[in-house]
Formats: structure tokens, C-alpha cells, sequence
């Protein structure tokens, strides 16, 4: 008689030789369509200047791509454009109608962040943390000052500026500047 336990059945429940563990099989149809077709097929809503429209979600990627590309430039640009046209070969050949214009949505505030740091326009003050406060740096705010020409801030805006600066006390303000570190 042989002993009965962890990983060893009693002969009379075990498989028997030839036998499927798994007789009925796989549920037919479950796996019929690849999951990026189900995806990409579904309606979404986005938000071109202010007014909402439903497209797919292809052309919601299509232009969250396209508007990653025009951020970024170089090789995300090319690659972005490559896309479009390829995408634009095949709707054509499917007979559907092509894209006739694209259109630029901005769809957080800040997304212009990750191309500040490499031009050295702003630094990151937490770089492990993907939420870390972004500050720029005093060059950058002192060109933007000199292209007000004669116009002013309001106090609450200079503010709002001081404290954007990573370090205000470098900054050279102009003369009707009132708000200092």
C-alpha cells in the first residue's frame, strides 16, 4: 500500500494515462480578438479648446503621439509623423475616409516639464519623485522679464513668480519690480 499525501493522490482520484486534466478544454471564442483591437476600438472623450468630441481611441493615441512629438522634437517627431502616415496609408487603402487635419490638444497644464530640465530651464527639486515641484531657473525668468517691455505684472502675479524661481535672490528684477525674495 502506498502512502497517501502532499502531492501523492490516492491512486483511485489520480489522471489516468492518456487522460486530459483539462477534458472540456478552453471556453471557445474568449481569445477570438487581440486586446489592443478591443482597446483601441472603444470611444473616448476628449477635449479640443475647451469643446469635448468622442473619437476612438486609436485617434486619441494618434494625437496624444502627434502632441508628444511637436514637445519633444528630434526623433519623437519623426517617429510621430511616421506613424501618421502610415496610419493615413491604411485608412486610405481600407477605403476609409484619410485624416484631414490634426489638431494639437494640450490636455494637462505643465506638460512642457520634462523638456525644461535638458534645457537647463528649470530643475527638478525631488528627481526620484515623478510629482516634484519643478522650479525655474533665474536666466530664464530674467529673458521673459526683458520681453515685457513696457508692460507690468500685477503684485499677486510677481508673487506667483518669485516662488517659481529656484533661487529669487539671483534673479536680477527689474526696476518696477516691487515683490522680492
Amino acid at each position: 500500500m502506498t502512502d497517501v499525501g502532499y502531492r501523492n493522490p490516492p491512486i483511485s482520484s489520480r489522471f489516468r494515462k492518456g487522460q486530459s486534466g483539462n477534458p472540456k478544454g478552453r471556453p471557445k471564442g474568449r481569445h477570438s480578438e487581440p486586446p489592443y483591437e478591443a482597446v483601441l476600438g472603444q470611444m473616448v472623450t476628449i477635449k479640443e479648446d475647451g469643446i469635448e468630441r468622442r473619437v476612438t481611441a486609436a485617434e486619441a493615441f494618434l494625437l496624444h503621439l502627434t502632441k508628444r512629438g511637436l514637445e519633444f522634437g528630434g526623433a519623437a517627431a519623426t517617429y510621430a509623423m511616421a506613424a501618421l502616415e502610415k496610419a493615413r496609408a491604411a485608412r486610405g487603402a481600407n477605403g476609409v475616409a484619410e485624416i484631414t487635419a490634426i489638431v494639437r490638444v494640450i490636455v494637462t497644464p505643465g506638460s512642457v516639464t520634462p523638456a525644461l530640465k535638458p534645457l537647463r530651464m528649470a530643475t527638478k527639486m525631488d528627481p526620484y519623485r515623478p510629482s516634484a515641484k519643478v522650479l525655474l531657473e533665474p536666466w530664464i525668468v530674467e529673458e521673459a522679464l526683458a520681453r515685457f517691455g513696457t508692460r507690468r505684472l500685477p503684485l499677486e502675479q510677481q508673487r506667483v513668480v518669485v516662488q517659481a524661481v529656484r533661487t529669487p535672490h539671483k534673479v536680477r528684477w527689474p526696476d518696477w519690480w516691487k515683490v522680492r525674495a
